[in-house]
């Protein structure tokens, strides 16, 4: 974000906000630069959107620390979801299965959401409607305690697609 500061603000007049937070009003750009210099601290451009331009009178460098703390705080709170991806063939065994549901709920304990895909190979796809829809079925009823189904199982292509998450 790019702040104009004293000599960088070239507008006829600006609205005034003094150091102390209260309204001076619209002033030439000059006087508002030179009631910055008098009490020592800077005129920075708060607003350039309003008519005329929303000044005020305070220490840069200070804004500038606080505003670096503000984004660091809230990048410190913000949490990164990631999307894992299991995939499954219609001819998985049951073993098999079991070990991959137990990957599905380690990610959900994560908090990530999970891209369960059901791949068709070949003539496989004619397995889509019966096999493959009641696989994914069996591991959703299995995972439903645990997680939200985001989307329900639907074809794309070749494969049998469905996203859980976890529960909020």
């Amino acid at each position: 974000m790019k702040v104009k500061v004293n000599e960088a603000i070239r507008y006829p007049e600006v609205r005034l906000i003094g150091a102390e937070g209260e309204q001076i009003g619209v002033v030439s750009t000059a006087k508002a630069r030179q009631l910055a210099e008098d009490v020592g601290l800077d005129l920075v451009e708060v607003s350039d959107k309003a008519k005329p331009p929303v000044c005020r009178i305070m220490n840069f460098d200070k804004y500038r620390y606080e505003l670096k703390k503000k984004q660091q705080e809230a990048k410190k709170k913000q949490t990164v979801i990631e999307t894992k991806e299991i995939k499954f063939r219609p001819k998985t065994e049951e073993h098999d299965l079991n070990f991959k549901i137990k990957k599905i709920k380690k990610f959900l304990e994560k908090k990530n959401k999970v891209k369960v895909t059901m791949q068709f190979r070949g003539r496989e796809i004619i397995y889509a409607q019966s096999v493959g829809l009641e696989a994914i079925r069996k591991i959703a009823d299995t995972l439903r305690e645990d997680c939200v189904i985001l989307q329900e199982p639907k074809m794309e292509g070749r494969q049998l697609i469905m996203f859980v998450g976890p529960k909020t």
